[in-house]
């Protein structure tokens, strides 16, 4: 599908260049206009739509999602976003001093924070093994990793696409680890679902969590939660409501979605909508869109790193890389900096982010981008790298 084409389909401001798609997404205006239906739908008749029609709409729409990410429908709830979902499971562990939790130092600024209050709070400790830059082979990353786990391991965490760095991890790999040494493994998925095929079934997770309002482009405030059958029996729900202990005739039959499903009232529309984003993915033929997506980032970095003389921070193209890339900067370059001129004197939308002091510009490429996009973005940043 042919890039100037998906422009036109989404709402984004023409007067903008938009290289941020991994911070909150873009939803497309044929989805949107599902969305939009479907709030229209619960004020007609607000009553009738979540008194009678939302648990069984809702099952619907999981039985879709499941579809897409290759599971039983009966292990997904939906959140809001990854982060009340990680909130949701965290709770639950009742960790205990000296227990330890194993990651990165890759993570996610808010799940950093979500571990580290409750790790606090249980005397646990939040240990992040350093996953040094460049890197080079899922092989090399595993077994370095796994050398971190002890007897006192009672979490493996980690992020299956980074937030600052980009790079996908070897989910499949570490969950079948843990798996065998019977230690809890939590993936946060919120990148994945869109950008890479995702079977979560293969994948072998106890828990993972994932945004549609991401790479999936269903609207905003449209995640999941999967639980496997076995650690669904300790997962009680982060709100209280009519599903906990419901009465008979309530709900789905399913104590794990009655249990995190109903929260009583809010606007359901954002989760009605994700088929209709999996469908709008399907039309337009994702997978070929993904591929051209990749190539253009791929060009994209090369014609940057022409600029900063600085080398990647993984091979392109590679198992380690999707549709979103983390491009070093200089030294010399403060990236807020940069970022706000980037914005102010551009009209370009990207972000700048840190990791172990090195700033990053993380570009991501969607269906709807094209290479005057990024033409655009490297002439901004050889005008503004010459006079910094």
């Amino acid at each position: 599908m042919n890039s100037n084409i998906l422009k036109n389909d989404f709402l984004l401001d023409p007067e903008i260049t938009f290289l941020n798609h991994g911070s909150f997404g873009a939803c497309p205006k044929p989805v949107f206009d599902v969305y939009q239906e479907w709030q229209r739908e619960l004020e007609r008749r607000p009553v009738d739509f979540l008194g009678r029609r939302a648990i069984p709409l809702l099952a619907e729409s999981r039985e879709k999602l499941a579809e897409y990410l290759n599971c039983d429908a009966d292990d997904l709830v939906y959140f809001p976003n990854p982060t009340t979902a990680i909130n949701m499971v965290v709770r639950n562990l009742d960790l205990q001093p000296g227990d330890e939790i194993l990651t990165t130092n890759h993570e996610y600024g808010a799940m950093d924070r979500t571990w580290r209050y409750y790790c606090t709070k249980a005397g646990a400790r939040y240990l992040q093994h350093h996953v040094p830059l460049p890197v080079k082979t899922h092989a090399e990353f595993v077994e370095n990793f796994w050398a971190n786990v002890t007897p006192k391991t009672r979490v493996i965490f980690f992020s299956h696409i980074t937030s600052p760095t980009a790079l996908i991890f070897p989910a499949e790999e570490i969950c079948r680890r843990a798996r065998e040494a019977g230690i809890l493994c939590i993936v946060d998925g919120a990148h994945a679902p869109g950008q890479i095929p995702l079977d979560i079934s293969a994948l072998n997770a106890d828990i993972y969590t994932g945004a549609c309002h991401k790479w999936m482009l269903a609207p905003k405030g449209a995640a999941f939660l999967y639980a496997r059958r076995e650690v669904q029996t300790w997962l009680d729900p982060l709100v209280i409501s009519w599903g906990y202990d419901s009465e008979p005739g309530f709900g789905s039959g399913k104590k794990f979605i009655d249990y995190h499903e109903w929260q009583g009232t809010r606007d359901l529309a954002a989760f009605l909508s994700v088929p209709a984003a999996i469908d709008y993915q399907r039309k337009q033929d994702w997978g070929q869109v993904r591929t051209r997506c990749r190539n253009l980032l791929g060009v994209a970095q090369a014609e940057i790193q022409s600029l900063t003389g600085l080398p990647p921070i993984c091979p392109h193209p590679s198992a380690w890389q999707g549709q979103m890339a983390a491009i070093p900067l200089p030294d010399n370059i403060d990236g807020v900096l940069l970022q706000k001129h980037l914005y102010d004197k551009y009209h370009i939308e990207i972000p700048h982010t840190k990791w172990c002091e090195q700033s990053f510009l993380r570009l991501s490429i969607q269906g709807y981008n094209t290479a005057e996009d990024v033409d655009m973005l490297v002439k901004a940043l050889n005008e503004l790298l010459l006079f910094s």
